[in-house]
């Protein structure tokens, strides 16, 4: 049973176009384990990673190829039926997701936490993850600041306690706008 908390699926990839001509499907690799997925037996096919509506396709055989993952679906046989496929989201049910290590958190689990200063400055709740290049981002939506963009780096969060349902942050001079 899918909550807010604890969603049935996680997004693994985005399908972005068909790979030649047996049915292959070229997919942006949103995972940061795509060595596991050659384990994958099944996977789920929405419309948006949100969407209540999923169809199950078996795993014939996936690689990875510059930078991609081309999945093979048992019954897309031909570009016409991998094109059909072309901008779904492909998910993994949340038992089959990939084990994390310790310190390691999915983003699911990081919306919602309060996030405040090490000295107890209550700074909002955590909205949003972008995932840059360089290191992730949280957005905060705080009362007092509006927008709080925290760059996540070992400097600046000090501690993520889902259990307790927060965040503590050191944040950099000059973060947060004057008052």
């Amino acid at each position: 049973m899918t909550d807010s908390l604890h969603p049935d699926y996680l997004v693994i990839g985005e399908i972005l176009r068909p790979h030649g001509i047996v049915g292959e499907l070229r997919t942006r690799l949103l995972t940061q384990h795509p060595e596991h997925l050659k384990e994958l037996d099944s996977v789920y096919l929405a419309n948006s990673p949100e969407s209540k509506k999923v169809t199950k396709y078996t795993v014939e055989k996936v690689r990875l190829h510059q930078g991609y993952a081309l999945f093979k679906f048992d019954g897309i046989n031909d570009r016409d039926a991998a094109d059909r496929l072309r901008q779904l989201f492909v998910m993994v049910a949340l038992e089959n997701a990939v084990p994390l290590d310790e310190g390691e958190f999915y983003l699911y689990q990081l919306i919602g936490l309060n996030v405040q200063t090490e000295d107890g400055l209550s700074l909002g709740k955590l909205t949003e993850v972008l995932e840059t290049g360089a290191n992730d981002v949280y957005i905060v939506d705080s009362p007092r600041y509006g927008e709080v963009l925290i760059p996540v780096t070992n400097e600046t969060i000090l501690e993520t306690n889902i259990e307790r349902g927060f965040i503590t942050v050191k944040l950099p001079d000059g973060l947060l706008p004057p008052i």
